[in-house]
């Protein structure tokens, strides 16, 4: 049977897992789970992850979900994946396990609960919550911090200083990526004191091209429907806005 893959591109660990497949050739299905209409909730989805996340995988009798194990797991069980993305030496495995649970609950914490209560609420029918953003804030620039001096650490382009991408690389870099949805004055204040994880990033985009830049595609598309419904808000009367609202909604 084929892999399958439940997902929704609009979230950063669904996007990690996707672009590990087609980054390794794996022969896949794509299965939308659309959490915009709460889909992960649907009974037969449920069957599949009883936790009511993406991404999930089926896998002949296997079902699996957190994007870290699935991760392992298909580096692991398909032939073919080069051993850089979760390397055979158990040491190198153990190090990228370390940042795999770090990041967890600091920068997936900071970056998810920041870009939602500074930008996104709205479109999800939720209030902004400055406070909520300013405490979220906090603890993502002090992960941006440690990426910077610790584990980007040493002369490799990549985490725990390899020259090659590892499944972390994968995981983080989709994370950050979600800043793409601020403005750029919040994005740039964030990210612009880090330079070299902003190297790091572009050379795990340049190691995952084109495939990269094809699944993060929705994650631009709904910053310019972001745009225009700020604009909306400001000039456009509030049965246009509430249309545009709802239109925004379907593709999130």
């Amino acid at each position: 049977m084929k892999l399958k893959v439940y997902a929704d591109r609009m979230s950063q660990p669904s996007r990690a897992v996707i672009i590990f497949c087609k980054v390794n050739g794996l022969d896949f299905e794509e299965i939308e789970v659309r959490l915009a209409k709460r889909e992960q909730y649907s009974p037969e989805f449920k069957e599949i992850n009883p936790m009511a996340k993406v991404p999930a995988i089926i896998d002949g009798r296997l079902k699996l979900f957190e994007s870290h194990a699935i991760l392992i797991y298909l580096a692991c069980a398909f032939p073919g994946v080069a051993d850089h993305w979760y390397p055979n030496d158990l040491s190198k495995r153990a190090r990228i396990h370390s940042v795999l649970d770090w990041h967890h609950s600091n920068l997936r914490f900071g970056a998810a609960k920041f870009v939602l209560n500074k930008k996104l609420a709205p479109a999800l029918g939720l209030p902004l919550n400055p406070e909520a953003a300013a405490e979220a804030e906090k603890i993502l620039s002090s992960s941006l911090s440690k990426i910077e001096s610790f584990w980007l650490k040493g002369s490799g382009r990549f985490l725990v200083g390899s020259n090659q991408p590892s499944i972390a690389d994968i995981s983080l870099v989709c994370e950050i990526m979600e800043l793409e949805l601020l403005d750029e004055e919040d994005r740039t204040r964030l990210l612009g004191p880090h330079k070299k994880v902003q190297e790091w990033i572009e050379s795990t985009r340049r190691a995952t091209r084109p495939h990269f830049d094809e699944v993060h595609k929705v994650l631009f598309k709904v910053k310019e429907n972001l745009q225009k419904r700020q604009l909306l808000g400001t000039g456009a009367s509030s049965g246009t806005a509430t249309s545009h609202k709802t239109s925004l909604h379907s593709k999130i």
